[in-house]
């Protein structure tokens, strides 16, 4: 039986864009809570926004932009943490035919430079300074050194008032206050206009990957990409307009804007900032304080926030389900998260930003084997399959090979780079994932890890997943992630990070491999263990195991 599959199409895709949709779901549920934030500072109340109040801030946001002189087409950058500023550009830029950039809030001046000129931005708007990163300073260095950027706008203090921002020092600075009072100058009706003229298939947002290799990539995803995937998600996890999910996971990634921001809003669900940052006891007291049905996280987030020493007095009884992406699931961990935290429904979602981002996903009433040995099965109007990575020829069912994508959720592709996106997208539209995977009789997709992760030690193949799914299950383990580094002999060996649980005694090779012994073949028994307190992460809250690798070859002089 070959390894392909097709969603199912019962339900039909959205034809509208992302301003239209809002719009709708606004008039059904005008009064129910769309966005709140938590209190930014202590002390300072939450705000809230009705779907009516929303939909009146985004247009006002709009018509702003319009007045700023925005044209159809041209790119508006976004460097912030989560706020709910962000949120209402994300819906403003959709209704004025923008197309958002998500800028990695990590970025430093080279990075932001290189993104701004790779897609022409015209407008930067930018968080105030934080004890992270001096987001002014850089934006004005961009400004300088960017001819294309003709507006940088500051987005208020956390906790002030709409007016406490970065003073403007020239023309081209203004304020979000100031940039809202440009308003003014624009009718409803011309924004109706801008509204009409727009396709659900033109672009929208614009998300640069990780770029662990070279520079980032831009990929260009439209209203009708994001918009059906974050509304399928929803779909499939059962919101309505009584959930209430909490998003802790990046803005700047597909998790926080599509399968958070587009998935809840597209239901009439609220969206709920636990803060700026993620922090596990924020996240739990949004839960407790906002009456959370749904709650995201990668799955070190939900480790972190099982392993808070008061977390068995937070109140979480009102979840119901919740999406763990990024990685996959440890056994022990999803059990702790639907036995204690009351996720009975979580899902695992799969995917690239390149795809929308979700591919594949569990389901309701899927068992806990597929919740953490599989990604779930292909998602509605999408197809799936594996192939051979060498012939690209389809594998049979169980065999590993390359997983790749097919469908309405595939990007439009890389901002200006045709040749980047010829090699990710083959002539018969078939994204390549770069992933390892194999599909079973049922359907469902097993990850086993990158292409480029998989270790190779003396000739044979070994997936680093089940070694670290092995490891979790050891006494004193919290956190592992099995990673390969050179060898002269073998060619790799490999190698254990693990982050001991608090109290735990230290661990060394020689009592990996007493655990490991007569229950792992002998090659895949870790050679080399380091102790660590994190991992290194993208800010989707993928684990790289690429900088791993380098820091390891450097540290035993490999």
């Amino acid at each position: 039986m070959r390894a392909y599959t097709a969603g199912d199409t019962d339900v039909p895709l959205l034809d509208e864009t992302i301003g239209a949709n809002f719009e709708r779901v606004a008039a059904r549920f005008p009064y129910h809570d769309a966005l709140i934030e938590a209190a930014p500072v202590p002390g300072a109340d939450a705000r809230r926004w009705s779907y009516s109040k929303m939909n009146d801030d985004v247009d006002r946001l709009a018509r702003a932009l319009l007045a700023l002189g925005v044209a159809k087409g041209e790119r508006v950058g976004i460097w912030s943490p989560n706020c709910a500023e962000w949120t209402l550009l994300q819906y403003a830029t959709a209704k004025a035919g923008a197309i958002l950039v998500n800028v990695n809030p990590a970025y430093r001046s080279h990075e932001l430079e290189f993104v701004v000129k790779q897609n022409g931005m015209r407008t930067l708007v930018t968080a105030p300074p934080d004890t992270n990163s001096d987001y002014v300073g850089m934006a004005r260095q961009a400004l300088a050194g960017c001819p294309e950027l003709r507006e940088l706008v500051f987005l208020p203090v956390p906790g002030g008032d709409v007016d406490d921002a970065v003073s403007p020092l020239s023309d081209a600075e203004l304020t979000y206050a100031e940039l809202l009072k440009r308003a003014d100058a624009v009718g409803h009706s011309a924004l109706k206009a801008r509204m009409a003229e727009l396709d659900p298939h033109d672009p929208v947002n614009l998300q640069y990957t990780s770029g662990t290799t070279g520079f980032p990539k831009g990929a260009t995803l439209t209203h009708h990409n994001i918009l059906n995937n974050g509304f399928a998600i929803g779909e499939l996890l059962g919101y309505t307009e009584h959930d209430r999910v909490v998003i802790p996971v990046p803005f700047y990634h597909c998790f926080g804007m599509v399968i958070g921001n587009l998935n809840a809003l597209s239901h009439g669900a609220a969206t709920i900032i636990p803060g700026r940052g993620f922090s596990p006891a924020a996240a739990l007291e949004a839960v407790q304080d906002f009456g959370g049905t749904s709650l995201y996280g990668v799955p070190t987030m939900f480790i972190a926030e099982l392993a808070l020493p008061d977390f068995a007095s937070y109140d979480l009884s009102t979840l119901r389900t919740g999406v763990m992406a990024g990685s996959l699931c440890p056994i022990e961990v999803m059990n702790h998260v639907i036995a204690d935290m009351n996720m009975t429904d979580v899902a695992i979602c799969y995917g690239m930003t390149e795809t929308s981002p979700v591919s594949t996903m569990t389901r309701k009433g899927d068992t806990l084997q597929h919740r953490t040995e599989t990604v779930g099965r292909t998602m509605p109007h999408l197809e799936s399959k594996i192939v051979d990575p060498v012939s690209g020829d389809v594998a049979e069912r169980g065999e590993i090979g390359e997983l790749c994508t097919r469908g309405y959720a595939v990007m439009d592709g890389y901002w200006n780079q045709p040749e980047k996106t010829a090699e990710a997208i083959d002539a018969e539209g078939w994204m390549h994932t770069g992933d390892l995977a194999r599909m079973d009789a049922d359907g469902y997709v097993l990850v086993e890890g990158r292409i480029k992760d998989m270790v190779i030690r003396g000739g044979e193949n070994i997936y680093p997943r089940e070694i670290e799914e092995f490891l979790y299950t050891h006494p004193a383990v919290q956190d592992v992630q099995v990673i390969g580094v050179p060898d002269e002999k073998y060619g790799e060996e490999l190698m254990a990070c693990i982050i001991l649980k608090p109290g735990a005694e230290p661990l060394d090779a020689a009592a990996v491999a007493d655990f490991c012994r007569g229950k792992l073949a002998h090659y895949k028994v870790p050679r080399y263990v380091e102790i660590r307190s994190s991992f290194p992460m993208t800010v989707s809250g993928k684990i790289r195991k690429v900088e791993m690798r380098q820091e390891a070859v450097a540290r035993l002089g490999l």
